[in-house]
């Protein structure tokens, strides 16, 4: 399934309220969020044919269109219903759910004040990027040329589609040269993230990670530390230093994609997976499994 086309695959997408073909799911070329980038979208995973922490993405995609200037026209309630309803008719139980939303056609310019705002979900089987053994070996991340921007340059707060430009061209380019994924330094220089996910690092049985001021405080890094406080391990949330990464021993990266994935390498720093780093994979994978309902007391 991998090798099919995504606009050629077999299935439904829920469209502005109603189901569609998946091929029939289409916009037109001059629709405002293709040409500016008005458009905002969430990632998540179902495992088990319940979608993880589903409230919470749908709460921030209506957060982040409120931040381009755009109201989704419809409910969290009703936004959780939809993706649920989708992810039932394609009949998948572990499964990558992506809702997306855009300013329409009406208009063309920068300025497109009363374009239709459109929302769609799609559905598709995407397996864990790599085995629980291949994952601690750790992956390899080459270190961006583009930075996170200035708050006060993008919308950092939202998941808009125009943020990621930059990780397109990062990830191509680490990709070219070999490795997996890059990591960005912010627009002051500090360790910002990964093209498509939060990262952390230990020292010293602590857990360090980038204050998120100019990118996503992600809904997968947040599990995270909570899932280390549950342990007793300390989270540290400050601004990292380039020079400070040779002096780490572990470092992992964390997103709906990515889920917990070590980190062996980034240019010339070497970590070593250990006890921190598979601890929080495994509770992390335990965490996003559905939980069975309460037993009604008597």
């Amino acid at each position: 399934m991998a090798s099919v086309p995504f606009d050629s695959r077999d299935g439904v997408i829920w469209f502005d309220g109603q189901f569609v073909d998946w091929k029939d799911a289409k916009v037109h070329v001059l629709t405002h969020g293709l040409h500016y980038a008005s458009a905002v979208f969430e990632g998540e995973r179902a495992y088990g044919g319940a979608i993880f922490k589903s409230r919470q993405h749908a709460e921030r995609l209506i957060e982040s269109g409120r931040i381009l200037g755009f109201k989704v026209p419809y409910s969290v309630d009703e936004i959780v219903a939809a993706k649920d309803e989708t992810l039932a008719r394609m009949g998948f139980e572990n499964a990558y759910v992506r809702p997306i939303a855009w300013r329409g056609s009406e208009m063309m310019g920068v300025s497109a004040q009363n374009n239709t705002i459109h929302l769609a979900i799609a559905v598709w089987e995407w397996p864990s990027y790599f085995k629980p053994e291949e994952r601690l070996k750790g992956i390899r991340l080459d270190i961006a040329e583009y930075r996170r921007p200035d708050p006060k340059t993008a919308p950092s707060r939202s998941k808009a589609a125009g943020l990621y430009m930059i990780c397109t061209i990062s990830k191509h380019a680490a990709e070219a040269k070999g490795y997996a994924d890059a990591m960005m330094y912010d627009y002051r220089g500090y360790v910002a993230e990964a093209t498509g996910a939060n990262i952390f690092f230990v020292k010293d049985g602590k857990v360090h990670t980038p204050t998120p001021d100019c990118f996503l405080n992600g809904i997968t890094r947040q599990t995270v530390i909570e899932l280390a406080g549950r342990r007793g391990i300390e989270v540290v949330e400050r601004h990292i230093m380039p020079e400070e990464l040779g002096g780490f021993t572990e470092c992992f990266i964390c997103g709906t994609a990515a889920e917990v994935t070590p980190v062996s390498e980034i240019g010339p720093h070497v970590f070593k997976p250990a006890t921190i780093t598979e601890t929080l994979m495994n509770d992390y994978m335990a965490e996003v499994q559905p939980k069975p309902a309460a037993v009604a007391a008597e």
